[in-house]
């Protein structure tokens, strides 16, 4: 009988009838979300045990702690200011324009942290526009101050476009009951409204922090000592790759920290439990508030979209660089799509694999396999990057400094990405109808061409989008994988920003921002026709 028990466990465990051109490729994703860790840690354990312990409790690995958690917890406070307001004027009030507020509020997402880094840097100092066109020489921002206002005015929206979500979808019954009760404004905000938005609080904290942990372009243009910037500079310099290796994995460590505080900390479950129907709250007047408002709107849209417009007009205007890098524009567009839609293809591929098993074939296994596909996405990109540099030397070395490696990497970091709008395309697709075509004779190839890819296509397409809009402007994985002389608009702006060649870097900045704003605007317009 325990016999029969331990077995049906098992049955329990695998993925019933899963076909196996569905479970192989499934499996074979899972192992490759493996190899930046095996890698990590087979290149951290190659020192002896006494170079080991002074690698690891060396003190400046506590300095880029500090620095690190420091950056993290200023940009957070920072988005947190920048996007809370927003979001309450415009769920909450009846301030005019809100569907413009909300597109600006977005519009942010399409200038990169170097982008805006590069901005910032040419606003301030002896020959920056401020000096240039006023006369009024700025203080130049550089490390802790720098590097917060950057990675804020790129992420904030990541948090807006969550808290408007739970603005929007907040019961107003749950107000007026506790209104009735005599109970203060404040201590409704207190009481329920911040308890319920503290998911959506969490969940883009948490996405802005990972993107802080990860981030590398405005990190190193401000000159700031965090992980990142340190693993760079040890890699490239080639001082102690092994002590590279293991700020990798610190790095890897604070980052699984925040997610397992993410997890651990939202468990509450929110849903209404009462009968009838949630009431929409009304907006409410915004009086005097309105001198408050439109200034915070004014600098805010001001700093994050029209400081870098007003920094790039300048240099493509007023100061242009020579004409010659004008022209390399175009191809270097090319060079970047060239790698990014194989990139995107590439993810999309072992994405459909995966969301099948997850979604037809549900059991511990195919749950344990559909979540090691956040892996990549978790992994902070230099760490990630890192790691596949190893693999290539150790086991690979025909991939070693080839665009098949930046390819393959691209994909395994977007891999989440594409798997979510499948996902979603695929839990909307009726079962029965793929029964039906199997019980008319149809085979798996014929099924999923005639009936499945057409209910698909759109899951499919913006997997390929939004793999191919990050990939265009990754930045540390391609700085560290490309091969010898393939530069991308990210690495070209983010070069010769760093050498302080403002000029010649504008108009490869521009071609980011107009391909990444026509990206945001497709998407935007999308969620308009839902």
């Amino acid at each position: 009988m325990a016999h029969l028990q331990v077995t049906a466990s098992r049955l329990r465990f695998w993925p019933k009838q899963a076909p196996l051109h569905i479970l192989l490729p499934s499996i074979i994703a899972a192992l490759a979300m493996l190899i930046p860790l095996v890698y990590l840690g087979l290149r951290a354990f190659e020192a002896d045990s006494d170079t080991l312990v002074s690698l690891i409790f060396r003190s400046r690995n506590l300095d880029l702690l500090i620095n690190t958690l420091t950056l993290a917890c200023g940009v957070v406070l920072a988005t947190t200011l920048m996007a809370f307001p927003l979001a309450w004027l415009v769920t909450r009030t009846d301030i005019p324009c809100k569907r413009l507020l909300t597109v600006l509020g977005v519009v942010p997402l399409a200038v990169p942290g170097y982008v805006m880094a590069y901005a910032l840097i040419g606003l301030s100092g002896n020959y920056g526009v401020m000096a240039q066109l006023f006369g009024v020489q700025l203080p130049r921002l550089q490390g802790y101050s720098g590097a917060t206002l950057a990675l804020s005015l790129y992420t904030f929206p990541y948090l807006f476009l969550n808290l408007r979500a739970a603005l929007a979808g907040l019961d107003g019954n749950l107000e007026e009951s506790a209104r009735s009760l005599g109970y203060s404004q404040l201590d409704i905000f207190r009481l329920i409204i911040l308890p319920h938005l503290m998911p959506a609080l969490m969940a883009g904290w948490l996405v802005i922090t990972l993107y802080v942990l990860g981030d590398f372009g405005a990190v190193a243009l401000m000159r700031y000592e965090a992980f990142s910037y340190a693993i760079y500079t040890q890699y490239s310099g080639a001082f102690d790759r092994i002590y590279a290796a293991w700020l990798a994995i610190m790095l890897l460590a604070l980052a699984f920290c925040f997610v397992l505080i993410d997890s651990v900390v939202v468990k509450r479950k929110l849903a209404r439990v009462g009968t009838g129907v949630a009431r929409p709250i009304p907006p409410r007047p915004l009086g005097r508030a309105r001198w408050l408002a439109w200034p915070y709107l004014i600098v805010l849209f001001g700093a994050s979209i029209g400081l870098p417009a007003m920094i790039l007009s300048y240099w493509l205007l007023l100061a242009p660089p020579d004409m010659s890098f004008f022209a390399r524009v175009p191809s270097t567009l090319l060079r970047s799509a060239g790698a990014a839609l194989p990139a995107a293809i590439l993810a999309v591929a072992f994405a459909l694999p995966l969301a099948f098993l997850s979604v037809r074939y549900r059991s511990p296994f195919t749950a344990v396999i559909e979540r090691s596909a956040y892996i990549g996405y978790a992994i902070p990109p230099l760490a990630l990057a890192l790691a596949m540099v190893f693999f290539a030397l150790q086991t690979a070395s025909f991939l070693y400094q080839t665009l098949a490696l930046l390819i393959i990497t691209w994909a395994m970091a977007s891999l989440a990405l594409a798997l979510g709008p499948i996902r979603s395309a695929l839990l909307q697709t009726r079962p029965s109808m793929e029964q039906a075509a199997h019980s008319l004779g149809h085979g798996p190839v014929s099924t999923f061409i005639y009936v499945i890819f057409p209910r698909l296509r759109r899951g499919i397409l913006s997997g390929v989008v939004l793999v191919f809009v990050l990939c265009m402007k990754e930045l540390p994985i391609t700085f560290l994988l490309a091969p010898t002389g393939y530069t991308t608009l990210a690495v070209t702006v983010f070069t010769r920003t760093s050498e302080g060649m403002l000029a010649e870097a504008a108009p490869f900045a521009a071609a980011i921002v107009v391909f990444s704003s026509i990206s945001v605007g497709l998407l935007l317009a999308r969620e308009g026709k839902r």
